[in-house]
């Protein structure tokens, strides 16, 4: 077969170096030829890449020299004879040695029946009387219409197209009796194989008897002769063909059916004057009320299907209904070819210029399009109903997306971006519910075919929207299709926006809505940074532990289960500590305040007494064992206390247990080292405090909180121990008793009335001897007093300084201190929230 195509293509090559002419075809396999008239091609149009045939006759072979004016004529005849039956004529190239003739692509019926492949007997006889109807009305036209003789009917003249139909071609010999150049009278002879299917009056009286006879009746005995050898073709010619033409006996009847078989007897009627014509044939198979010898064709189940597709716009709507169930309860029993070809093209014109009910077409367009070869799915399927996606009717659009599991997998990714997915997206906007829901669910079938342009961007643009869609279930669908897409979207496109949408859904006042909020933060657990499952996944989740509705918290627990699993598994991972062993390797023991691995408890109690027991014994760990075992003097010691640079707000002294404590020192001669140790640690903890908490976000998830019990608890009731003298600025005997001393009001709104707090020394009065060997009181700071610095006293006579020597601060209380003040900027800016929350609160009511 390549050895042959290499010879068309050969001669075609030497065609166009010959004659410069510009072929609108590129020639194929060779499929079949006569020995001295045309060989058929396969081919392609040029152009568009159509499949096309290509019939060669060539004029210089010496066979061909008596036949030419037959292949001109069969050229005239096929560019002025047009109808449906009819092989349909697209172009033609002529040059001096040969004669190209392009058509649709066909083969000949001869070569299809000897390779149809077995069929039911029922599925093979209506296929062979539905040829025979085609070819039956075009005879009927030729004789009738254009008033002409065929003369060359038999199965090589027969063509049959992807679709199945039969189509008639072989006008070699096609003439009318008033045509001065009919070449049927005086050389229908010079045809391979003429005299077989020629009638009696021919093989008695030459080709000229049939000018004075009927115009039909050559061809009325030639398509009985046609009908025996379809119906038979390995059984020989039926006896009528040999003088004296004895009519056809039933005993020679085959497998032509029996409601066929008196018209096939009086087509093969010896006598040319009461010889049926074709045109009576049809009628009597197209007669409505079937009986014996009549209704063969109109009660043919695939000539209905034709008649009601060509007639479909023009029918009434119960006849569309009724067509409509007849492919859909027959779509399985008909020929391959034919529903591929032949029903499903007509079923989308039907259903792109009007007529027809899309929720009922698009599927059976569907059902019929998986007998489509691969090969041409996109072109015969895919291509039409993606035009269909411009159509701006709702019904189309609806029918489109609920058959969208058939054919999404074969769209091709471009064709999707280019031609669907502009005019698909305004579904998200229609007015219409359904509609916009639709096209939610259509896009998890989707999402693989979405460029990151669109899906990074454009889509998710449109789900924001959808997610304050008035309908839940719209609400619902789109949080489900965002959990569905989170895995595949960009890495910062998860982290801005899979929190956010889930987090909304979770507030949803529709429980399922809510549901999918928390099942699409486990289905999409591995796209988070643990940071983010701490400090924004987990305290979004907690929330709905305590909803309503029992199933949303039993969801909710198991979310938290899955991502504290996730937590832990990674803390197991992470060193015990972050202190470099240059630091020390006790570094952490050392602290104040610190607790071992041994110390972490499992319940309230527990963690109270661990707490109370932290609290007590934080400050002894902090003094030397000298001072343990020493007094307090009676004479006044001045206390030094950090301010904070950024602090704005009273500063107010307590003895909070978590406070690092400072011990007393001496001010005057060693100043400078204590404005040295004080500028370094008021330094360190600014480079501290201007680090990541100024960008960190977890405080917002804590606005809420309440810390005003720690600030409000109740003192500690026990022995006060009373002073020597009168206490001085920032004391007063109602708050001595503490465990350090808090500033009163007046002191309060003193410092407030000063230009310059850090220049501020109060005069601190001799305090008597305590008994009890506790620690010297400090200045300590509570969780709110570091919104305003601290005032530092003045320095003492200079007898008094050289009693008491200078000790730097450790580094265990610079970093004791470091965290404290952390801990004060977090909630001054919890404060500052809170306070802008509630004027907000108030200019909106």
């Amino acid at each position: 077969m390549e050895y042959l195509r290499n010879l068309g293509s050969a001669a075609v090559s030497t065609l166009v170096q010959k004659s410069g002419i510009n072929l609108p075809f590129t020639l194929g396999v060779k499929v079949s030829s006569c020995e001295t008239l045309w060989t058929l091609y396969d081919a392609t149009k040029r152009d568009d890449g159509t499949p096309v045939s290509v019939f060669e006759y060539d004029l210089v072979h010496p066979l061909n020299k008596s036949t030419v004016p037959l292949a001109r004529n069969a050229l005239r005849k096929l560019r002025t004879i047009r109808h449906p039956d009819i092989l349909k004529f697209m172009d033609v190239v002529e040059s001096d040695s040969a004669i190209f003739i392009m058509t649709e692509r066909v083969r000949s019926l001869q070569t299809a029946l000897q390779a149809m492949p077995p069929r039911a007997p029922q599925e093979r006889e209506e296929w062979l009387l539905w040829g025979l109807h085609r070819v039956s009305v075009a005879l009927a036209f030729i004789n009738d219409s254009a008033s002409s003789t065929h003369g060359n009917v038999r199965p090589k003249s027969i063509f049959i197209t992807p679709s199945g139909e039969w189509k008639l071609g072989g006008f070699e010999i096609l003439s009318c009796p008033k045509d001065d150049l009919a070449v049927l009278y005086t050389m229908g002879g010079l045809l391979p194989e003429a005299m077989s299917y020629a009638s009696p009056e021919v093989k008695k009286s030459g080709w000229s008897a049939l000018k004075d006879g009927p115009i039909h009746a050559a061809d009325s005995y030639a398509l009985g002769l046609l009908l025996h050898a379809t119906f038979n073709p390995t059984d020989p010619s039926p006896a009528t063909v040999q003088p004296p033409h004895p009519p056809p006996q039933p005993s020679s009847r085959g497998a032509i059916p029996q409601s066929v078989f008196p018209s096939f007897r009086k087509l093969l009627n010896p006598n040319p004057k009461t010889r049926m014509s074709p045109k009576v044939f049809l009628g009597i198979g197209m007669a409505e009320t079937v009986g014996e010898g009549s209704g063969f064709f109109s009660d043919n189940r695939l000539v209905k299907v034709c008649g009601g597709l060509d007639h479909f716009s023009l029918s009434s709507e119960s006849e569309k209904g009724s067509l409509i169930r007849m492919l859909k309860d027959s779509a399985s029993s008909f020929p391959p070819e034919f529903a591929a070809f032949r029903i499903l093209p007509s079923l989308v014109s039907a259903l792109e210029f009007g007529g027809a009910s899309a929720t009922s077409i698009v599927p059976l367009i569907l059902q019929f399009g998986k007998n489509v070869p691969p090969e041409d799915y996109s072109r015969t399927v895919l291509m039409p109903l993606v035009k269909l996606y411009a159509n701006p009717d709702r019904g189309m659009r609806m029918a489109l997306l609920d058959n969208l599991p058939e054919y999404a997998d074969k769209l091709e990714k471009k064709v999707f971006v280019d031609q669907v997915w502009p005019h698909l997206q305004t579904g998200f906007s229609d007015t219409v519910a359904v509609i916009r829901e639709a096209t939610v669910r259509a896009m998890v079938l989707l999402s693989s075919k979405l460029n990151d342009r669109i899906l990074n961007n454009d889509l998710l643009r449109h789900l924001a929207r959808m997610q304050n869609d008035p309908e839940a279930s719209i609400r619902t669908n789109t949080c489900i299709l965002i959990g569905r897409l989170g895995p595949s979207l960009g890495y910062n496109t998860k982290r801005k926006v899979l929190v956010p949408a889930f987090s909304r859904a979770l507030k949803d006042p529709f429980v399922h809505a809510r549901v999918a909020g928390l099942m699409a933060f486990m289905a999409t657990s591995d796209c988070y940074d643990v940071e983010d499952v701490a400090g924004k996944v987990i305290p979004n989740i907690a929330g709905a532990t305590l909803d309503k509705e029992k199933k949303v918290r039993d969801q909710a627990f198991k979310a938290v289960e899955l991502f504290v699993k996730k937590l832990e598994a990674h803390a197991a991972t992470m060193p015990e500590t972050a202190f470099t062993e240059g630091e020390g390797t006790n570094a952490l023991e050392s602290m104040p305040g610190s607790f071992s691995q041994t110390s972490i408890v499992s319940s309230a109690t527990g963690a109270a007494g661990t707490l109370a027991s932290w609290a007590i014994t934080s400050i002894g760990r902090k003094l030397a064992p000298s001072d343990l075992q020493s007094t307090i003097s009676s004479s006044a010691e001045p206390l030094v206390a950090i301010s904070s640079a950024a602090s704005a707000a009273p500063t107010i002294t307590s003895n909070s247990p978590g406070s690092p404590q400072l011990k007393g020192l001496q001010l005057g001669k060693n100043k400078a080292n204590i404005d040295s140790i004080a500028a370094q640690v008021f330094i360190e903890s600014s480079t501290e405090d201007n680090g990541s908490w100024a960008n960190d976000t977890s405080h917002d998830y804590f606005a809420d909180g309440d810390w005003g019990a720690f600030e409000s608890a109740p003192p500690i009731v026990g022995p006060v121990p009373k002073p020597a003298v009168k206490p001085g600025i920032g004391f007063s005997p109602s708050n001595f008793g503490d465990w350090g001393s808090v500033l009163s009001p007046t002191s309060i709104n003193n410092e407030r009335s000063l230009s310059n707090p850090r220049s501020m020394t109060p005069q601190l009065e001799t305090r008597g001897k305590r008994t009890s060997s506790i620690a010297p009181s400090v200045v300590a700071f509570s969780p709110a007093s570091s919104a305003r610095s601290t005032p530092i006293p003045s320095p003492l006579p200079a007898d008094s300084e050289k009693e008491r020597t200078i000790k730097p601060i450790s580094k265990e209380e610079k970093a004791a201190e470091m965290a404290r003040r952390k801990e004060e900027r977090r909630l001054r800016i919890e404060k500052l929230k809170e306070q802008k929350k509630n004027a907000a609160a108030a200019a909106g009511s």
